[in-house]
Formats: structure tokens, C-alpha cells, sequence
């Protein structure tokens, strides 16, 4: 240390300062290093690059398995070997990183053209981390990997030292196709991401070649080509077209994904799952689901999936449950069974520049890269070729100078120096006649090499007319598209349509239909008996265990009501209840009380104290029913045109003073049908449906005749009316006594409507009820 020096070096220790010791202020210092973490993170961690579409890690272990030779026609070699070598030369980071960049190339789930096959556990959908120790597990590379490896050694890719500088690895791979979209990729880096959905090889080529013909092509026509990602587990994509161009113009957006299913009789067959999504996961909320709020759509749960069916979930609904697209789209909703996928184009590119790029920017990146690629083994085969001619060149002197040759290499002490000067070669023509051997000197071999020359030559001339010509250089490179997407492609896996919104469930919109009775009291009060019901009775503690009779008459009813009428459907029907006014009630038969339990429909309905509730229909809004009226009117009308959902009814017939609504009474088909009409005093008449007219609301016209007298005195009225379809049977109902009258017995008293009609034989004039049979019962 100088003096000055050493005076001062006291004086800085004073001030805190260390001699040799680099001061920076924190702030700077620790923004430049996370600077360069994040460069680092981004450039060799975290994101593609374009070219090649491949990690650093994923291309060092697919390098150093080539350089192993596990090419695919290889015997396979412990994994335990390939990451080895990986760390050790190429990338020195974790062997547990290493290994699982590596299954994940292995894994057909994950890639949608994997890089290495794989023999041992290799994880499964269920369970992707569940792959066996890497030295259980062998693998070598597949097929695919010739469109990475196979320009390899040709002077197309530039070449680097490895972290210790002891020997050399490629840059990138020079692919033959766009990988980086064939393959996806995914992504975190420090601050921004990447999610590259995988493509379909022949779409994205075709793009290509598309691009080569025509690079003014938009996005739009390009995705006449690729029309949407192409995951390897197949499903279908449900986003509409224009939302995914939208996608490919930007680079980001969301991609939806639903699994497809067919139905086998009642049954629903899930064959197939959206990307990355395990089995095991939708079988649990599929449990899950089938034991909470659709337990009462879903009656069973089977997974058959095998090595033949890779995904098969069968899924059973209940008898006359939701249709099975209905169930599939609560199902969709509340599992995985369909799920979103972001993606965000976003690659290193050429400029070795991290950006995101839309569909053709990527492509015609990715074209630039092949053509250079291209170019760059041109020029390397031109350089071998000359060079070969070179060589051939020279030994074509030798044959035309043998004696001359052979006496110089006898004689002289550096015949190589002769040999140059004597017939003006080169150093490398020199060395190689000194290396011919003497077989090697006859006739033949100078017309193989003549011959060999001649090829070279026209290969010389090819590749400079390519290399002059982008045309031609670009017409190559279509050719070779073509041919790589014909070797490595195969058809699209996934489909791409448009599909309905999926519907969260609601137990109390979606109902399960299936058969019950709606039973009506003359109190008014409601409940319905399901056909699963029937055989027992569950109204009360006391009669828990006594077995409920199957005619709704032989129910137990509270103390002074009794059994009014009933009407037999299914769960999902509107329940019609019309009162001796004329006004009509409508209600959804899934809401009425079940298992025992009634209730009075004046809880539900504004019902006038002068009316009371005469019948009960059930049925769907098109089903046909005939309103008739004490004194002899009626008409046809649809269920649809009787709802009214509301507490005050609808007022569906007029009556006039004295009359009351007899009833409603469902009809099958009008064109086939008749109306039976009964009065009080036993005359009955049948009369074609179709001569009744159809209306919304009103009087009707008269069906059977009543004198006037006789209704203005009270003294005859319409006491029954029904609707039979063809094949059915009467049977009228007197006390315990029972007559059946078919179509060919009910001849006598057909007529034409408003007419009086035919008394009934006298103990059958007055009967309690009529019952119609229908000829399928």
C-alpha cells in the first residue's frame, strides 16, 4: 500500500468504508438482480420458445436421449440413465425437476403428440404425479421426435458450450413442424404466463401452407385450417366459432371444454373427459351429486372405464326422470365434466423476446424460423457437396495419371507438395489420392466415380437454383409440411360445437316425473298418492305400517269428508281444479303435498264461498278436455287454455242462472272420440267429440236436450258426463253393482248432438258414477 494510502486507510475506516468491497445502493442492487432472475426465469424456465416449441429442460433430455441413441426403434434404457446424463452435461438443476419435465413428455394425457414413450408406471389421468422412481421406469424417444431431431446434425441450428464448457448442445431443435402450437405449453414465469392449447398436425400445416401461397390470409381464413385446439383426450369445445377467432386475433381469451357421452337405452355413457381432468375427481362429485340435490335424477353410478374404454362413466337415471341431455346439463354445471382453459399465446420469439402473438403472426414466425432452418441445410449440403466433388476431382487426376502419380509417391519425400504442384490440387485432394489404395485404381472405380461426380454435380446445381429462388425455396418448405404432417399427423380428437348453456339444478324447478294420482275431497282439501306410494300409508304414526289401498276411494279422509273425484299423470303435470262457478285453477303437480299429507286448496286459491270444487284434471298444456255444465252445454278446450296461475282462477265458463259446472273430463282424440251424456232422470246420449266445438272459454253449445221446464223446476239435470275413446268400456256404478257396456252396446243411444237421447233400463238410470275403461287397461 502506498503512503497515501495508508494515511487515508484509517480515515475511511472511520467512515465505515471497506477497501476492495463494491458499494451500490439496495434499492439498485436488488432491482438489477431481480432483473435478472426474471430474465433468467422467463428465458430458461418458464416459457417456449417458437421455434422448436420446447423448455430448455425438455429439449436438453430430449437431446441427450438422442445422443444415448433411444431413437425409437432403440431397446429402451433406464430413465434413471437419460436424466443422468441430463444433469450431469446439460442442465445442472434437481434430478426430481428433471424426471418430471420428463413424464410429463411421456404422458399421451398431457401431450397431445408425446416425445417419449415410456415403459413402467407413468403416472394416469387420475393421478398424474403417480409415476413410478426413474429407476423403475425405461423409456426411449417416439416417432414424433424425427420432425425435432432428424436435421439435426446438418448445419441448421447453431450450437453453444454446456454450463462448464466441456462440451457443446443445440441452441434449439430444428423442428419440421410448429411444435409450439402442436404441442402447447404452459407456463408461470415472474410476471406474465403462457397457455398453449395443442392443435391438430394436418390443421396447423395446412395453415401453413396456406400461409406460404398467400401471406395476406387472415386470421379467419386460416381458421378455415385450424379450427380450434385439439386435446389429447378428445371432448368437445363448446366455444362458438367467432368467440374463438376472436381468441386467435388477440392471443388470449378462454377456451370452453365439455365431455361428450352417448345414451344406451336409458342409460348415459360418458366417454370421454375435458383436458387434465381426472375420473376419479368426476366420479367423486358425481357421488356427490347423485347423494344431494339430484338424488332424486340419478338412481345409479358405474365406472367401467378399462384398457379398451380408457374414460367409460355410466350414469342410470330414474324411471321417467329428466331427459338425459337435462341431466347432463346440471351436470355439467355443478362437476368437471366441463371446464374453462385459459389461453395466452404467448412464446419467446425469434428476437429472443418474450411477446404475445396471434394465430398468423405465430405461424409466420414459426415459417421464417423453417425457412432459415431450411436455407441453413442447403447451404450446409452444398458445402458437403462441393467439397465431396472437390475430392472426386481429384482422384479422377489420379486414374487419368497413375504411372505419374504412383512414381511420385514412390520418389518423393513429401508427395503431397508434388502432388499440388504438379497438377495444381489442393491440400485436401493431395491427402485423399495419397489415402487411395491400390485395388482402388481400375477401370470401374473411375466410371463410379464418374458417375458419383456427374450426381453431384446436378445436386449442386438444385441446391443453388433453391437458394437463389424463394419461390422455390418456399415451395420446398411446403413440401416437406406436407410430408411431415402425412408421417407424424393423424385426425382431430376433440370436436368443436355448439352446445346450449349448461343449467345450474334446481331442485325446486326440475322435476322428477313419475306416475302418481291427484285425489280431490268434497272439502276441498288435496293430496297425491305416487305410484311408488301405493301398497302403503304413511299419513300418520298411527297407520305407519297399514297398507294404502290402490282405489283413491278407500283412503282415509277426515271426519265428515270423504273421496270427490281423481285424475291419474305424471309428476310433471299441470293439475287443473275447476270449481261449481266455472272458474279454473291451475297448479304444477309436483307442488301438491304427498306421502298421506293433504291440505285445503283454500290455502292456495281465492275460491268464492258460493262454489265449491267439483273435479280435478291432470295433464299437459296441448291435452284435450271436455267442460260441461249442469244444464246440458259443454265444449272442447286444451289444459294449456284452462291454466290460470293464479289465486283468483280463471273464469272459463259462463253459466247461466241456476246452472253449475258439472265438470271437466279429459279426451284422447276429438276425431275418434265420444261424449256420453246422462241426466238425471236415466236418458243417455252419445255424440261424436267432434261435433262439439273447441273454444277457450264460454258457454258451449247444448249436448244433450233437458225441457226447460224441467231445469227452470230443477226437476232433471246432466248428472254424468264422460269421454270414451275407440275400444273403451262403460261401466256404470250402482251401489255394489256394476254394468259394462262396450262400443257395439252403446249403438242404441248414439245420436246427434242436442237431441233428447234413450232412457236408460230402470236400475241403471240413476247410477252413483260412470267409469271409463280404457281398452289398453
Amino acid at each position: 500500500m502506498a503512503r497515501g494510502d495508508r494515511k487515508a486507510a484509517p480515515k475511511a475506516a472511520q467512515q465505515g468504508i471497506e477497501w476492495g468491497v463494491e458499494q451500490a445502493a439496495v434499492g439498485s442492487f436488488a432491482e438489477r438482480a431481480y432483473l435478472n432472475y426474471s430474465m433468467y426465469v422467463i428465458l430458461d424456465r418458464a416459457l417456449p420458445y417458437l421455434g422448436d416449441g420446447l423448455k430448455p429442460v425438455q429439449r436438453r433430455i430430449i437431446y441427450a436421449m438422442s445422443e444415448l441413441g433411444l431413437a425409437a426403434a432403440a431397446k429402451p434404457k433406464k430413465s434413471a440413465r437419460t436424466i443422468g446424463d441430463v444433469i450431469g452435461k446439460y442442465h445442472p438443476h434437481g434430478d426430481g425437476a428433471s424426471y418430471e419435465a420428463m413424464v410429463l413428455m411421456a404422458q399421451p394425457f398431457a401431450f397431445r403428440y408425446p416425445l417419449i414413450e415410456g415403459q413402467g408406471n407413468w403416472g394416469s389421468v387420475d393421478d398424474p404425479k403417480s409415476f413410478a422412481a426413474m429407476r423403475y421406469t425405461e423409456s426411449r424417444l417416439t416417432p414424433y421426435c424425427g420432425a425435432l431431431l432428424d436435421e439435426l446434425g446438418q448445419g441448421t441450428v447453431a450450437w453453444r458450450p454446456n454450463f462448464d464448457g466441456t462440451m457443446q448442445e443445440p441452441e434449439i431443435l430444428p423442428a419440421k413442424l410448429p411444435n409450439v402450437l402442436l404441442n402447447g405449453a404452459s407456463g408461470i414465469a415472474v410476471g406474465m404466463a403462457t397457455d398453449v392449447p395443442p392443435h391438430n398436425a394436418r390443421e396447423v400445416a395446412a395453415a401453413c401452407v396456406q400461409l406460404l401461397r398467400n401471406s395476406r390470409v387472415g386470421v379467419a381464413e386460416l381458421m378455415e385450417s385450424v379450427r380450434g385446439p385439439d386435446y389429447p383426450g378428445g371432448g368437445e369445445i363448446i366455444t362458438p366459432p367467432d368467440a374463438i377467432r376472436r381468441i386467435y386475433e388477440s392471443g388470449a381469451g378462454v377456451i370452453r371444454m365439455r365431455a361428450t357421452y352417448e345414451t344406451e337405452g336409458r342409460s348415459v355413457v360418458i366417454t370421454s373427459l375435458p383436458f387434465q381432468v381426472a375420473g376419479g375427481r368426476v366420479m367423486a362429485q358425481l357421488f356427490a351429486q347423485a347423494q344431494g340435490d339430484m338424488r332424486a335424477l340419478i338412481k345409479d353410478l358405474r365406472d367401467e372405464s378399462d384398457e379398451a374404454h380408457p374414460v367409460r362413466i355410466v350414469v342410470v337415471p330414474r324411471a321417467r326422470s329428466a331427459s338425459a341431455h337435462e341431466l347432463m346439463s346440471f351436470l355439467f354445471a355443478a362437476t368437471d365434466l366441463e371446464r374453462s382453459y385459459r389461453v395466452n399465446l404467448n412464446v419467446i420469439g425469434l428476437d429472443a423476446r418474450p411477446r404475445v402473438m396471434n394465430l398468423k403472426e405465430m405461424l409466420q414466425a414459426w415459417l421464417e424460423f423453417r425457412l432459415t432452418t431450411v436455407r441453413r441445410r442447403l447451404q450446409w449440403r452444398l458445402a458437403k457437396v462441393e467439397e465431396r466433388a472437390e475430392i472426386l476431382q481429384g482422384l479422377l487426376t489420379v486414374h487419368l495419371n497413375v504411372d505419374e502419380v504412383v512414381g511420385i509417391v514412390r520418389q518423393e519425400k513429401e508427395p503431397a507438395k508434388v502432388l499440388e504442384r504438379r497438377f495444381g490440387l489442393s491440400a485436401n485432394q493431395a491427402r485423399a489420392i495419397l489415402d487411395v489404395r491400390l485395388r482402388q485404381l481400375n477401370r470401374m472405380e473411375k466410371i463410379e466415380i464418374e458417375r458419383e461426380l456427374g450426381a453431384l454435380d446436378a445436386e449442386r446445381d438444385q441446391i443453388r437454383l433453391r437458394l437463389s429462388s424463394p419461390r422455390r425455396l418456399k415451395t420446398l418448405v411446403r413440401k416437406e409440411l406436407q410430408q411431415a404432417a402425412e408421417t407424424w399427423g393423424d385426425e382431430r380428437r376433440t370436436r368443436i360445437v355448439e352446445r346450449a348453456e349448461a343449467r345450474t339444478f334446481q331442485p325446486q324447478k326440475v322435476v322428477v316425473s313419475e306416475s302418481q294420482t291427484v285425489v280431490l275431497s268434497r272439502q276441498g282439501w288435496v293430496r297425491v298418492v305416487k305410484e311408488r306410494d301405493k301398497g302403503r300409508d304413511k299419513g300418520s304414526d298411527k297407520n305407519r305400517d297399514k297398507e294404502r289401498p290402490a282405489d283413491p276411494r278407500e283412503l282415509e279422509y277426515r271426519a265428515g269428508d270423504g273421496f270427490l273425484d281423481a285424475a291419474a299423470g305424471e309428476s310433471g303435470d299441470t293439475v287443473l281444479f275447476l270449481d261449481s262457478a266455472g272458474r279454473c285453477y291451475a297448479v304444477p303437480a309436483h307442488t301438491l303435498p304427498a306421502r298421506g299429507r293433504s291440505e285445503p286448496l283454500s290455502s292456495r286459491f281465492h275460491v268464492g264461498d258460493a262454489a265449491d270444487f267439483v273435479c280435478v284434471v291432470s295433464g299437459g298444456e296441448t291435452d284435450r278436455c271436455l267442460i260441461a255444465s249442469s244444464f246440458g252445454y259443454g265444449f272442447v278446450t286444451t289444459l294449456g287454455q284452462l291454466a290460470a296461475r293464479n289465486r283468483a282462477g280463471k273464469q272459463v265458463m259462463n253459466l247461466p242462472a241456476g246452472a253449475v259446472a258439472l265438470g271437466a273430463f279429459k279426451m284422447a282424440d276429438p276425431s275418434s272420440s265420444h261424449v256420453l251424456a246422462l241426466t238425471s232422470e236415466g236418458y243417455l246420449l252419445v255424440v261424436a267429440a267432434a261435433e262439439i266445438p273447441e273454444l277457450a272459454k264460454g258457454r258451449g253449445n247444448k249436448i244433450i236436450q233437458i225441457p226447460r221446464e224441467r231445469l227452470r223446476e230443477r226437476r232433471e239435470h246432466l248428472a254424468h258426463a264422460a269421454c270414451m275413446g275407440e275400444g273403451a268400456v262403460v261401466e256404470l256404478h250402482a251401489g255394489r253393482r256394476v254394468k259394462r257396456l262396450g262400443f257395439d252396446d252403446l249403438q242404441y243411444y248414439i245420436g246427434a248432438r242436442g237431441r233428447r237421447g234413450r232412457m236408460l233400463a230402470r236400475p241403471w238410470r240413476r247410477p252413483d258414477r260412470i267409469r271409463i275403461v280404457e281398452k289398453d287397461r
